[in-house]
């Protein structure tokens, strides 16, 4: 399936702000991780729409270091919050950020 590559000034930037601010997907990866992130910024994203929207994001976690999440946005009528549903670590700046 193909993926849009977004800027921040698009309408999907606005759930990537607010999975960012602990709304429910850095506690996810926390979980996951076994640790905190004082540093967690969204610097790129794509998206693929699916029955919802998965949003593939590209996470600065501090130093040199970056991750990748999977999250699913569902459907409106579903109102389900926001899910982590994959994630790769060990990834660089400069890692291209693909479907996973």
């Amino acid at each position: 399936m193909a993926m849009a590559e977004h800027r921040s000034d698009s309408w999907a930037w606005q759930v990537l702000l607010l999975a960012q601010s602990g709304y429910s997907v850095k506690p996810q990866l926390e979980e996951k991780e076994g640790k905190t992130f004082d540093v967690f910024t969204a610097v790129e994203f794509k998206t693929q729409v699916v029955a919802g929207t998965n949003f593939f994001i590209k996470v600065h976690v501090g130093n040199d270091e970056f991750m990748h999440l999977r999250v699913f946005r569902s459907l409106p009528h579903d109102n389900k919050p926001l899910s982590l549903h994959s994630y790769q670590s060990s990834k660089t700046k400069h890692d291209e950020l693909a479907f996973f």
